[in-house]
Order: structure tokens, then C-alpha cells, then sequence
């Protein structure tokens, strides 16, 4: 159980600290209204992911007996993992252009998660294998997973509202910094865990 508790605080915080619509979202409320409102944007995952993760629990369930797709859809996964590894080793930073942006609600931070392709591919190719490995294990394993996900997930954007919100100049500093390039490193070694699992999956190793 360990295992997936470490996996999903992982993927939760590399997620949560990741430059994308939902971040910028969150920091340009917090920055044009107050704390409370990007809070309240960070949350919107823990609404819209549900339906997401049903299907694709759904659709893995119906390919279970197929280990040349399910070892396809690993790769995939470790691609993805592996991308996200990189795209946070380079990460230089996260600058907003304010007067561009308009005031946002609840509601929009929930159309943008949910129109994001993002929450879609992360969990049909790393989310839900896991999901589904853990649940194999026990149904404790599984909470694990998805409650340690959603709290690093969620609780990452929450501190990041919190920090910009004392400091516009944290999303540039050394420190936001530093901390993605150390998840993109352990991100990479994620996904050649994945890529090995695929193999065994399609029979090469």
C-alpha cells in the first residue's frame, strides 16, 4: 500500500504544481480577487474527475483480458509520465498577464478542467492502470491512491494560492523552481517503471 500512496502523492504534486490552464487560473484569481477565490478553483478537480474516472475505470475493466492493449496503454502512460518529467525539468517559471485575464468563478474553473484534455489522458493511461492495480490489491490500497492523489493534487494548488497570494514573485523564484525540476526527476524514473510494466504486459521482457 505504501507503494501507491507514494505514486499518487507523486503524480498528485507534479500535477498540482504543473503550468496549465487551471494553475494560471488559480493564481490569476487569487491575485485579482483574493486567497479564498483561487481556493475555490483548486477544488474543481475533486468535482469534475469523478465522471473521468469512472469511464476510463470502466473501459479498462472491459479490456482486462486483453494484456497487448493494457500493455500498449502502459507505454502510453509511461510517454506521458515521461513528458510531464520533462516539461517540469524545464520549467523556468510561471509569468500571467493580468490584463488580459477577466474575472473567473467556481463555475469556470470547473469548465476548464473539464474541457481540458489533460484530466482525460492522465487518467485512461496512468490514473486508472493504477487505480486498477491497487484495487487488485485491496480496496484500502485503491483509497489510498486516489485520496493521496486528490490531497497533493488539490492541496498543492491550495498552497500555491496561498504563497502568491503573500508573494506575486513566488511562481519565479528558486524555490517553485527547483521543486518542479525535482519532480520531473522523479517523474522520469516513474515512467520507466511504467515502460517495464508495459513490456511484461506485451510479452518482451
Amino acid at each position: 500500500m505504501i507503494n501507491f500512496l507514494t505514486i499518487g502523492t507523486i503524480l498528485g504534486l507534479s500535477a498540482g504544481f504543473a503550468p496549465g490552464p487551471l494553475l494560471a487560473l488559480v493564481i490569476s484569481e487569487t491575485l485579482q480577487h483574493d486567497i479564498k477565490s483561487g481556493v475555490k478553483v483548486a477544488m474543481a478537480p475533486i468535482i469534475t474527475d469523478l465522471p473521468i474516472i469512472i469511464l476510463t475505470l470502466f473501459i479498462l475493466e472491459k479490456l482486462s483480458n486483453f494484456h497487448n492493449i493494457l500493455g500498449i496503454i502502459s507505454l502510453t502512460g509511461g510517454f506521458v509520465v515521461l513528458f510531464m518529467g520533462y516539461e517540469s525539468i524545464r520549467t523556468k517559471g510561471v509569468e500571467l498577464n493580468l490584463q488580459k485575464t477577466k474575472p473567473k468563478s467556481l463555475t469556470k474553473g470547473i469548465l476548464v478542467n473539464a474541457l481540458s484534455p489533460h484530466p482525460y489522458l492522465f487518467w485512461l493511461s496512468v490514473g486508472a492502470p493504477n487505480m486498477t492495480k491497487a484495487m487488485n490489491q485491496s480496496i484500502i490500497a485503491a483509497l489510498a491512491f486516489i485520496c493521496t492523489f486528490y490531497a497533493s493534487l488539490v492541496g498543492s494548488k491550495i498552497l500555491l494560492a496561498l504563497l502568491v497570494g503573500k508573494s506575486k514573485s513566488f511562481l519565479v523564484g528558486n524555490v517553485y523552481i527547483y521543486t518542479m525540476r525535482f519532480l520531473g526527476l522523479v517523474l522520469c524514473a516513474l515512467a520507466f517503471v511504467l515502460f517495464r510494466d508495459g513490456l511484461k504486459l506485451l510479452g518482451i521482457i
